[in-house]
This record gives structure tokens, C-alpha cells and sequence, in this order.
């Protein structure tokens, strides 16, 4: 029987379960896909807790996921685009990429690169789309500093790997124990804590152009300290304090197309963005890789294998 998470309950990674459900049926312009590798993301954890209920309404029980890779077992009505046994990779916006099978509009799928590995092609949409949403919404050009705060997470690591490729200069603010795998991409490590203000005007004496928040509200009020114009930053996670301060709230809404997602998949097949995998899970330890994400100090992306 094809299996999926669920949670009828808001609470932390406890209240998520793995049940049996009836083979997904495709409806015309679906697909339904074998799912071989599936990321899991800060944001599900906003939506399990009931922290993003007035953005993201919860029916219960509920399924969860996005980002998705597989192989397509079954076309539904009109479907051209994939044929069975097709290798794709895409998202849902269903919360339903969490399970070994799904339907999904062909609109949401592209096919997967022979070159990619499933982990990876399974963690892309997500991270590739909010960091190409963060990026254009800064703006940043060639020879700016940016800063970009969690930036050694599964969204970070992109981010700054984007801003590199567009020339900015990236001030990554991070533990110190991402320094390496930050200065290897060319970026420069900025411990986060007290004193941050200081450590990054002392990097940055000139001024920072942008600010990217990958963390919360203390970083758009941070980049607002440090002089930065409002229409320079962006949080993808700080919605509220976005709205009452006046700032850019831009991330995977605002470039979930095929087209971005082509983009960012030839740039990671390409090896222009490296997409680090920190660990993986099957479905039935999903709690255990929530808990491990939850804890906000994971390099790069965590992903269940179904």
C-alpha cells in the first residue's frame, strides 16, 4: 500500500505519523510519481507547529512536503509531457510530496538530469526557488556586499552560492564551524550573538548594500540598524515583521515556475551551485529528521527517502 505523513494535531515532530493511503488517482494534466527522494524544510516545521496558520490555513488530517523527485507510475487525461517511467523532479503544492506516491499537476515537474543524484534532485525546488526569489528581490549587483543571515542552512548555502555567481561580495553570518565550507565558496564567515552589529560593520566599513534574513524578525530589524534600505531587504520567513517594517517578504511564491526551476536545475547539474546533503531518512524516522531540523544548526538539506 502506498504510505504517506500525516498530522491531525498541531505539535512538534511527535504528532507526525506514517498511515496507509489508497494509490493516488491522476486527474487530467497529472501525473502520479514514485517518490524516490523528498526535502524536508524549515517552513513544514511553521506549518506542524500552527506558527503559520493565518498564511498557510491547515485542513486536518494533513499531509506535508514539496519538494519531490521520482518516477512516474501513471499519466491521468491529456498528459503528453511525461510518459510512465519517466525520471522527474518538481513540487506540490498539496503538502503531499512526503509519501512513496503522489499526484502532481505536469506543470510543477520537470524531467531529472541523468547527472543529478535523487537526494539532491529531490531537496532542489525549495531551496533553489527562495534563494533565486531572495536574490532578485535585493537586487544585488556585481561588487556589492550583501549579508545573508543562516547562511550555512539548506536556503544559505544556495543563497550565498547565488550572490557569488552575481559578483556580490557576501558577508555569511554563521557558526564558526561553517567558516570552511563558506570561504570555499568564496564567501566570509560572520559569527552570529551579540555583538553582530559591530562585526559586521568592522567587516563591511563602507557600508552593506543588501541584507537577505533566512532566520527571523531579529535580522530585519538588524539590517534596518545598519543603515540598509528597505527596498535591499528581503526575509523569506520573517512575514509579519516584513509587513510592519516595511521590508520584502520574497521567497519560493514568488519564483515557483518551471522556468526558474530549469534555471536553478541546470546551474546545479552544471556544478555553478553545489547543494549539500546533511543527512537522509526513511519515511518512518521522518520525526527524527524534523527534530534535527528543528534545532536550526544543519548544513544544507535533510531528505527523506520513501
Amino acid at each position: 500500500m502506498p504510505r504517506a505523513v500525516r498530522f491531525d494535531r498541531f505539535g512538534d515532530p511527535s504528532v507526525l505519523y506514517v498511515a496507509e493511503i489508497p494509490m493516488p488517482e491522476p486527474a487530467p494534466g497529472e501525473v502520479v510519481v514514485a517518490v524516490r527522494a523528498a526535502g524536508i524544510n524549515p517552513g513544514e516545521s511553521g506549518i506542524r507547529t500552527g506558527a503559520l496558520e493565518r498564511r498557510y490555513p491547515t485542513t486536518f488530517p494533513c499531509g506535508q512536503g514539496s519538494d519531490l523527485a521520482g518516477v512516474v507510475t501513471a499519466t491521468g487525461p491529456g498528459v503528453t509531457r511525461f510518459a510512465v517511467g519517466d525520471e522527474v523532479l518538481g513540487f506540490s503544492w498539496r503538502r503531499s510530496s512526503h509519501a512513496t506516491h503522489t499526484a502532481v499537476p505536469v506543470t510543477q515537474l520537470i524531467p531529472k538530469p541523468q547527472a543529478l543524484s535523487w537526494e539532491v534532485a529531490g531537496a532542489l525546488y525549495v531551496v533553489t526557488a527562495t534563494a533565486f526569489a531572495a536574490v532578485r528581490a535585493v537586487a544585488a549587483r556585481p561588487g556589492e556586499t550583501v549579508a545573508v543571515s543562516a547562511a550555512a542552512g539548506g536556503v544559505g548555502t544556495v543563497t550565498v552560492q547565488l550572490l557569488r555567481h552575481a559578483g556580490a561580495r557576501v558577508l555569511a553570518i554563521a557558526s564558526p564551524s561553517n567558516a570552511d565550507w563558506l570561504a570555499a565558496h568564496g564567501a566570509e564567515q560572520i559569527s552570529y550573538g551579540d555583538g553582530l552589529a559591530d562585526r559586521l560593520r568592522a567587516a563591511a566599513p563602507s557600508g552593506i548594500d543588501a541584507f537577505i534574513d533566512l532566520f527571523g524578525p531579529q535580522y530585519v530589524e538588524l539590517a534596518l540598524e545598519l543603515g540598509i534600505p528597505r527596498s535591499r531587504i528581503d526575509t523569506v520567513i520573517a512575514f509579519d515583521a516584513a509587513e510592519r517594517l516595511g521590508v520584502k517578504a520574497e521567497g519560493s511564491e514568488q519564483a515557483s515556475t518551471v522556468e526558474v526551476l530549469h534555471h536553478m536545475t541546470d546551474l546545479v547539474t552544471a556544478g555553478v551551485i553545489e547543494i549539500p546533503i546533511a543527512g537522509t531518512y526513511p519515511l518512518d524516522r521522518v520525526a527524527d529528521a524534523f527534530h534535527e531540523i528543528d534545532r536550526r544548526h544543519t548544513r544544507g538539506k535533510l531528505v527523506l527517502l520513501p
